[in-house]
């Protein structure tokens, strides 16, 4: 049972994580869209959330767990979005290619990343001595206490910080926004017919950066939240924050691009992720046969809606196209 338990809370945590870089990659592929960087943005949203409270902590002896709240979700929204602006300015107004683009970025990104986390670390005195513990801490306290009125599973439901709820929160919110309101099916517009909604009046051009942006701003909280609730408010330039946010890319597939269904999807691919974790008499080779599990998952999903051929579990018929007005 404890082993259970500990599973279920690993699937959370990092599960947590990648739904964050899912729904905000969900959004910005129903622009139209394809960005391939949800890792390298999740990296700035980490490390300009740790850097930003670093200094302010380190230079106030008693950091207000607010003050501490504020500044790591500002720094990892701007750094992100402004992730989401560049890739936005390549693709969109230089015309670059998509894919390109996005491999770029997170080479770029994941090296900014690791120097100015290498550099934090040096300045605190070596590696895993950053403190930002009372923004750590503010993070990970749980909004809902401990009741017992679950039994045994009660530290299962309830043991989690305020961004666990956070990240369900988004993905109902861009559900709700880009199929109930005008804005949202406009958004749908651009990424299925760019050509067909530009004739109908809809700024192309604005949609497309407007989702790449604040999509890449959802997805660099899931590198705040991996930063300041898994790693405990320290840097980790093991690559572990790249990993995720690939599984977070795949996500988006698993979930045929809807928000609702990457969540479940998301703390699934946690449970698989870290399953080999709780089996016993596992040797080290095969540990990495079952580290495949999320991806031979997404590959299963893939042929099953290729078989079907359901319209509803398609991708945005423009995703990855280029526009280009003079085209038209």
């Amino acid at each position: 049972m404890t082993q259970i338990i500990s599973l279920f809370q690993a699937a959370v945590v990092f599960g947590t994580v990648i739904l964050f870089g899912a729904v905000g990659e969900i959004l910005t592929e129903k622009a139209g869209n394809l960005n391939l960087g949800v890792p390298g943005i999740m990296y700035l949203g980490g490390i300009a959330s740790l850097i930003g409270v670093f200094f302010y902590e380190m230079n106030n002896p008693n950091p207000i767990p607010a003050v501490c709240l504020l500044i790591a979700l500002v720094c990892a929204l701007v750094a992100a979005a402004i992730g989401g602006l560049i890739f936005s300015f390549l693709t969109i107004t230089l015309r670059t290619n998509q894919n390109v683009t996005g491999l770029a970025l997170n080479i770029f990104a994941g090296g900014f990343a690791n120097f100015f986390g290498g550099s934090l670390n040096k300045l605190a005195g070596g590696v895993g001595q950053i403190s930002v513990a009372t923004t750590s801490a503010a993070v990970r306290k749980t909004i809902m206490g401990s009741n017992n009125w679950a039994g045994p599973f009660d530290d299962m439901l309830l043991s989690y910080g305020f961004m666990v709820y956070l990240a369900i929160i988004c993905a109902i919110g861009i559900k709700w926004f880009i199929n109930r309101t005008s804005i949202g099916l406009n958004l749908r517009a651009v990424g299925e017919n760019p050509a067909t909604a530009d004739a109908a009046g809809i700024n192309v051009t604005k949609y497309k950066y407007l989702a790449t942006c604040i999509g890449g701003a959802i997805s660099g909280l899931g590198g705040l939240y991996y930063v300041m609730d898994y790693m405990k408010g320290t840097w980790d330039s093991a690559g572990a924050i790249e990993g995720l946010g690939w599984l977070a890319l795949a996500l988006v597939i698993f979930a045929s691009w809807k928000p609702l269904r990457a969540i479940w999807g998301a703390y699934l691919f946690g449970a698989l992720s870290w399953a080999y974790f709780y089996i016993p008499g596992l040797t080290r080779r095969s540990m990495e046969l079952f580290k495949m599990l999320p991806y031979v998952a997404t590959l299963i999903v893939l042929v099953v809606v290729a078989m079907q051929r359901s319209r509803e579990n398609q991708p945005p018929a423009g995703l990855g196209l280029p526009y280009f007005r003079e085209e038209r």
